[in-house]
């Protein structure tokens, strides 16, 4: 990475997928929305959520934002299946340099290529950082 902001950002989103109780893979999305544009972030996380689904084999997901569960932080998100409740992504939304940055990890069984190729077409993403 070029930019030390950018680096700090791929080591700590690196770091999160080590090794657990499944592999993950995830994607820094740069965004070009500024703090002041909540919403559009929101929806931006709401669209990325089916894009990631679709490319997870998962099925129908819905997003668990936490606000009943003291493990979770602010800006924190999970994308869950309808059917049983089962982890398809986690995402936090950063505020950095004066635009939002979002971070998902999902399951290393999701079609990587696939889901950054799909998010860079969305809108208001400057680009996508895949992390292995």
């Amino acid at each position: 990475m070029s930019d030390a902001v950018d680096d700090d950002l791929y080591q700590r989103t690196l770091a999160l997928l080590e090794p657990g109780d499944i592999e993950l893979v995830g994607a820094i999305v740069h965004t070009d929305l500024g703090g002041q544009e909540d919403l559009e972030m929101h929806e931006l996380t709401v669209e990325l959520n089916d894009v990631i689904a679709e490319h997870a084999g998962k099925g129908e997901t819905y997003i668990y934002a936490g606000n009943d569960n003291t493990d979770f932080a602010s800006n924190q998100f999970h994308g869950l299946t309808l059917d049983g409740d089962e982890f398809v992504w986690e995402c936090q939304q950063l505020l950095r340099s004066g635009t939002f940055d979002l971070v998902f990890y999902y399951e290393a069984i999701a079609d990587q290529d696939a889901i950054v190729a799909a998010i860079e077409e969305t809108d208001h993403v400057d680009r996508v950082t895949p992390v292995p």
